[in-house]
């Protein structure tokens, strides 16, 4: 029989003591780069299911012209707290050397 997988080791069994602090293990993040607030997002995709409109978290992260197509698409709408919610994340995916799409910045 072969151990070597049992003997290898795994991060959680690693004795050497840690902070329990999340701060101490904080490193921030370059210059102009920012996470955008999950409690925004989830309120712009709520608005947006109540008017029909299924929109991923995930691609909205992980794809730049996938949310910059979304919050277009939320201008689009007669909804003056969603062009809010919209305008308002525009500035986390909004980079310098893209086109901006029109009547996005509100």
């Amino acid at each position: 029989m072969n151990n070597a997988v049992a003997s290898s080791g795994f991060p959680w069994s690693d004795p050497t003591p840690t902070s329990l602090d999340a701060s101490d293990e904080y490193d921030a993040l370059p210059d102009g780069e920012c996470y955008c607030p999950t409690q925004l997002l989830s309120a712009f995709c709520l608005l947006m299911a109540g008017h029909g409109r299924c929109i991923s978290t995930a691609m909205m992260l992980g794809d730049r012209e996938y949310a910059m197509w979304q919050l277009a698409r939320a201008h689009t709408l007669d909804d003056r707290e969603l062009r809010g919610v919209a305008a308002r994340l525009f500035g986390y995916f909004d980079d310098l050397h893209a086109p901006v799409p029109q009547g996005l910045h509100a």
